[in-house]
């Protein structure tokens, strides 16, 4: 899709699976890659994660090159890096990628980005990216402005550390929330401050209530929540629509149209995200 108006924000699901790929004919109408959601927001592209999605959105962008776009990563469970090294706008010459980020104690979002996301784990010799790579080190539960797009920060409740994202931009925002796990006992504050009266609140759901207290196999400490926490979360912050998000790579498109009925029942902004979905927020 071409990046949209100077007069428009608008998302797209580029990878919506949690964990690891997930292809195969029980995964085809919602997609089995993993994260990564495109925005166009006031005429700018925004990029976050770089799952294995992230390749289908290169080829997208390799006819409309150069581009300039701000890339933002929540953490580096490969889930949400596997995308990198097959990204086609990072091997092409003109183009201008903005990475942001906060890396490990110790370094710097450069050094994280050459050495442990790209380096050790990438099949293409570094040398190859032509692209204008430009770092920044983001401080979690920060805020930072992209000319007139505000861009809030928040810790996430998820093993090793993860990042939110609340993007605002003329009265209308989106959290991307993901990898989170809720709270037992209370609710998260981070999740209700970054998804206050959001236009939309992309959460990680994975499980089902059910699934995540099973006595047998729990995922409790996982770092994932469930779609009943995510329309909790959505109507205690007043967002206008949920996206049930980071599916679960054994969730078949069955179940996961089962799933839906049942979100949808109980909140009526609420839906499963869709690879190739765009959703406008104004």
């Amino acid at each position: 899709m071409e990046i949209s108006p100077s007069s428009e924000f608008v998302v797209q699901f580029w990878g919506v699976r949690g964990s690891v790929p997930s292809p195969g004919k029980d995964t085809v109408r919602y997609g089995g890659n993993t994260s990564c959601v495109e925005m166009h927001v006031g005429g700018k592209r925004l990029i976050f994660d770089g799952g294995t999605g992230l390749r289908m959105l290169g080829k997208s962008l390799e006819p409309l090159q150069p581009i300039e776009a701000y890339w933002f990563f929540t953490h580096y469970h490969w889930d949400h890096i596997q995308g990198v090294p097959f990204f086609i706008p990072a091997f092409a010459e003109g183009n201008t990628l903005h990475i942001h980020g906060s890396a490990p104690e110790g370094a710097t979002m450069q050094e994280h980005f050459c050495d442990r996301v790209l380096h050790i784990n990438s099949p293409v010799p570094f040398k190859e990216i032509q692209a204008d790579l430009k770092y920044y080190d983001l401080v979690c539960g920060e805020t930072m402005m992209l000319d007139d797009i505000t861009i809030e920060t928040g810790r996430l409740n998820h093993p090793n550390g993860a990042m939110g994202y609340r993007v605002s931009w003329q009265g209308h925002s989106a959290f991307y929330c993901t990898d989170t796990e809720h709270f037992p006992d209370r609710p998260d504050e981070n999740v209700l401050r970054l998804g206050r009266d959001a236009d939309l609140i992309i959460y990680d759901a994975m499980y089902t209530d059910e699934e995540y207290h099973n006595q047998k196999t729990p995922k409790v400490g996982w770092g994932h929540s469930t779609w009943q926490e995510g329309v909790k979360a959505a109507k205690e912050t007043g967002a206008k629509r949920l996206a049930i998000f980071h599916h679960e790579p054994n969730h078949s498109d069955d179940f996961l149209d089962t799933v839906e009925v049942e979100v949808k029942d109980t909140f009526d902004g609420g839906f499963l995200a869709r690879e190739g979905m765009i959703v406008s927020l104004t």
